[in-house]
């Protein structure tokens, strides 16, 4: 005889609580049905990628082409009745519908053929991505306009005799009422909506690259996507969040690089009265020139301007620097207080114990007796500029969504994500660090309370919560840093390149160790047999040999040099990483020559590096998942309830 189950007092509270969502026993049966069968279909492609560096059009091509997972499908599907061009044509018109189809009706190729084939093409592609998910959620990714049409498509094959005619019945009324080029364009969106589930961004955004606004717009755009901070991303949200060496350090960067379009044109923060100041106050810099000399923002003849300005947000950025050193000397920083120790007179720098000449000995602002104290000038021109990137709507918009679907690490499906590093001892401990509230952190302690502290900067903390934004962008023990000095200013001022030398943090060697990395996945909850790490921040040197996995595969580095000024050094423009059902594979990009480049010539950025380097012992679903997990648990709740309805603890309605 089966023995009745006995129920707690809060178990019954809670099964009347679940019996309000699901009020009768057909109701519960047929979600536990759904949520069954959504378990065992295979788990959504997660697609990795690091240190974007405002480079939008390769983002944008790789974000089309899902790092090689439509070129798969279109191969895999396509081999027999397809050549190699048709394919690499089919592949360029799925990334860019709009601008191929234009260049082929120019070359009078759009006939009602040629949209017939390319409509079955597409339908047979959609049938195939879509086919891990659920009805329902392949119907909530439907084009509005023709949601109905292409389900109907979707789930009708041509092949069955029966409905072969209806079949092609809805393809050439498609073209018949003058809709192909828009139904074309509504299956590529639906296409690469369904390749991949799920996009991670381990960190770098911003800097460097003209349009990393446009990288932003993007993401806002993305049905699911999650952002790791990077150094460079935290350094604009501590400007947006209204600290001024952050405002400094980013305008730095920007005419560094001579990105400034992004600052005046993207986000509206006029640069005029910088631009005036440094006019008025100093004189020809040949050591402050932009870095890249292509004509982006200034007309070249005005390239001095640019490096006046430029060396005028320089010292700025190291008085303030200097201010919120000597504010925190938990920081450890003091050997960055670099101001005080030039002899203006003799046009030296002692660093270290030794002293170097200077490359430019004109300091015009600088008050040798208090070296780290604003001009009248400077301080009414940082107040200004600092106002106008904390009013910034568009700026403001993209930071806030760098907060909602962001975070300093992120734990996902096995995997743990950070751009740089957990700071580490030499020994393999993790390092311990002094917090400006008194606290003594090391790990994932120390992990979460420099994310706690980054949300309390923007979303109304105080002056220790706006400078640590500041710590975060360079500080030594900085988890989105991770080298013990950060050398700008011997970099613009000395010439004997030993003093910019900028010792990493042991986690980056220790971390290719087997041991290190398994320490570090346990810290943060993970099977070391599984899990893996994946980060950004340090450009793996593919042209020396360096390889991205390590640690016999449990620590992945994906900083390829998407950015243009590491490509020498890479060899490469960047590594990423998809994570399908079956496994995990790595690709590399060759450099991103356009566009125009890409549609007209059908070019791809995918180099020959394709690695398969580890394949799941068997297809991942959906229950293994993290998803999966919750879903599982959803069920156990299903079932405890459908037991408490047939033995009437709880009433169905």
């Amino acid at each position: 005889m089966e023995v009745k189950k006995t129920y707690t007092r809060e178990q019954i509270k809670i099964l009347n609580l679940l019996a309000k969502e699901y009020p009768s026993i057909p109701f519960a049966s047929a979600t536990l049905v759904n949520l069954n069968a959504l378990c065992n279909l295979p788990k959504g492609t997660e697609h990795f990628m690091s240190d974007l560096h405002g480079e939008s059009e390769a983002f944008e091509h790789i974000l089309n082409n899902c790092s090689g997972v439509i070129r798969e499908k279109v191969d895999t599907i396509f081999y027999r009745t397809m050549s190699e061009s048709e394919r690499r044509a089919f592949c360029t018109l799925i990334y860019y519908p709009v601008e191929k189809i234009e260049e082929l009706r120019a070359a009078g190729l759009t006939t009602d053929e040629w949209y017939r084939m390319t409509l079955y093409r597409l339908v047979d592609l959609s049938r195939s991505v879509a086919s891990k998910y659920t009805r329902a959620k392949v119907r909530a990714a439907l084009p509005k306009d023709f949601q109905y049409i292409i389900d109907e498509l979707l789930h009708t094959s041509g092949e069955e005799h029966d409905k072969q005619a209806y079949y092609q019945n809805i393809i050439n009324t498609v073209i018949e009422v003058g809709q192909g080029e828009a139904f074309i364009e509504a299956l590529c969106r639906l296409i690469k909506r369904m390749a991949v589930d799920w996009l991670h961004v381990v960190g770098d955004i911003y800097d460097r690259g003209p349009r990393a606004d446009r990288i932003m717009d993007l993401l806002l755009e993305h049905h699911q996507v999650d952002i790791q901070w990077g150094n460079h991303d935290i350094v604009w949200m501590g400007a947006a969040a209204g600290s001024a060496v952050c405002v400094a350090t980013v305008l730095n960067s920007a005419l560094q690089y001579n990105s400034l379009a992004i600052i005046e044109n993207s986000y509206g923060i006029s640069l005029r009265d910088l631009i005036g100041f440094a006019q008025e106050t100093y004189k020809g810099c040949t050591w402050f020139m932009p870095r890249t000399t292509d004509d982006t923002y200034y007309v070249k003849n005005r390239m001095d301007t640019l490096s006046k300005a430029h060396k005028a947000i320089a010292i700025i950025m190291f008085k303030l620097e200097g201010q919120l050193i000597r504010r925190h000397p938990e920081y450890g920083m003091d050997d960055r207080l670099l101001l005080e120790h030039i002899d203006y007179e003799k046009k030296t720098v002692t660093i270290g114990g030794e002293t170097y000449p200077l490359n430019d000995g004109h300091f015009p602002t600088v008050d040798p007796q208090d070296p780290y104290a604003l001009s009248d000038g400077e301080a009414s021109l940082m107040a200004s500029l600092t106002q106008a990137f904390r009013h910034s709507l568009a700026l403001r918009r993209h930071i806030e969504f760098m907060y909602t679907s962001g975070s300093l690490y992120k734990v996902c499906n096995g995997n743990l994500l950070f751009h740089g590093c957990v700071p580490m001892r030499a020994d393999g401990s993790f390092d311990t660090v002094k917090t400006f509230d008194g606290q003594t952190l090391s790990g994932r302690a120390y992990m979460d309370f420099c994310d706690k502290t980054a949300r309390a900067a923007f979303f109304g903390g105080g002056q220790d919560e706006l400078d640590f934004m500041y710590y975060l962008w360079c500080g030594r023990q900085s988890p989105l840093f991770g080298r013990e000095k950060m050398t700008t200013f011997e970099r613009y001022f000395v010439s004997d390149k030993k003093t910019w030398e900028e010792a990493k943090n042991p986690y980056y060697s220790l971390v290719e160790e087997y041991g290190p990395a398994v320490s570090i996945l346990r810290e943060f909850g993970l099977d070391e047999h599984t899990a893996h790490i994946i980060n950004g921040h340090v450009p793996v040197r593919a042209a020396k040999g360096e390889h991205p996995v390590k640690a016999q595969g449990r620590y992945i580095r994906i900083d390829g040099g998407f950015c243009r000024a590491y490509h020498d050094t890479t060899g490469i423009a960047g590594y990423t990483l998809i994570y399908s059902s079956r496994g995990l594979r790595l690709v590399s990009h060759s450099p991103f020559e356009g566009k125009e480049a890409a549609i007209r010539e059908n070019r791809d950025i995918l180099a020959t590096a394709d690695v398969v380097f580890e394949m799941m012992p068997r297809r991942m679903l959906v229950r293994d998942t993290d998803a999966g997990r919750e879903i599982l648990e959803r069920m156990d709740d299903l079932r405890a309830l459908l037991d408490a309805y047939r033995e009437g603890i709880v009433s169905p309605e």
